[in-house]
């Protein structure tokens, strides 16, 4: 098996993660709408503007440069990129992600900072740690991928089922990003999961309803599904934000998958003009490419 990685799907994989952002950002929160939406549009519980996009893309940005300028995952400088984001914008962020950011900037070692959030909070398996990371997926390789998509969510998420779940759509990203077909990176992701729920939840994806939650399990399953069952990547992310729920981060996950999976030039022209960060993201796309094959 040869492992190339493809700029069109690298670039599909980070401008479709922020299309699903802002496709699904005016729906956080909300009822699945009567008539679906197909359009970038503004309002929501955020009040977004037309085309801009949550944390889930200003966490996976700040993944992506810290990756180019420290040549791999470096948790101090994702850390200190991840902070400095939220102080930015922090009405968009969850319960979890706060909670830590709170404590290291209180002065709570990088290490442990997961772990006390764990307790303060009850738990910790919400699905930011699963967002903000596919450009892990472009980065590593399918050897190496899993094993650093789950010590990068333990950075935030204590609880390792949120690892694995960022682990599965990071192998699949991977993968695909190297010219795996979608069924065969979906396959291998499942053969190495090590978690029994989600093996279970994503092994027998269609015996399940889709639940757009703020769950990782419960979104990493809405997001493979409808990438799955799905043969276009807009037929994809139309289906992921019309969830509505935590329709930004569905639609953050699907879209990066479905980006890696169909390439860039599977985005319609209409989403990209309407998206904000187009231009920045793309350049960001040249540079991880760049790195990742030195």
């Amino acid at each position: 098996m040869i492992f190339i990685l493809d700029f069109a799907r690298a670039a599909g994989c980070l401008v479709g993660l922020a299309v699903g952002d802002a496709l699904g950002a005016p729906l956080e929160g909300m009822l699945p709408p009567e008539i679906p939406v197909t359009g970038m549009r503004g309002g929501g519980v955020h009040h977004m503007v037309r085309g801009e996009v949550t944390d889930d893309t200003f966490q996976a940005i700040g993944l992506v440069e810290s990756l180019i300028s420290c040549r791999g995952y470096a948790p101090a400088d994702f850390m200190g990129r991840l902070v400095r984001a939220y102080e930015e914008a922090p009405e968009f962020y969850g319960p979890t992600s706060r909670t830590v950011f709170a404590l290291v900037r209180e002065g709570c070692a990088l290490e442990e900072a997961a772990a006390v959030a764990h307790i303060i909070n009850g738990g910790s398996r919400t699905n930011g740690s699963v967002m903000r990371a596919p450009p892990l997926g472009v980065y590593y390789p399918p050897r190496a991928v899993r094993e650093v998509s789950r010590a990068c969510s333990a950075l935030t998420h204590y609880d390792p089922v949120a690892g694995e779940c960022s682990a599965f759509v990071n192998q699949m990203i991977s993968e695909m990003c190297r010219g795996v077909t979608k069924g065969r990176a979906f396959v291998h992701a499942l053969a190495r999961c090590e978690h029994p729920e989600v093996a279970e939840r994503l092994g027998d994806f269609r015996r399940w309803p889709l639940d757009s939650s703020l769950d990782a399990v419960l979104a990493t399953h809405a997001a493979v599904t409808v990438f799955m069952d799905s043969d276009t990547f807009e037929q994809t992310l139309v289906r992921a934000v019309n969830l509505g729920g935590d329709a930004d981060t569905v639609g953050a996950i699907a879209g990066a998958l479905a980006g890696a999976g169909y390439g860039f030039s599977s985005i319609p022209h209409r989403w990209l003009v309407g998206l904000r960060h187009t231009g920045r993201l793309l350049a960001l796309s040249r540079g991880l490419c760049a790195v990742a094959r030195e």
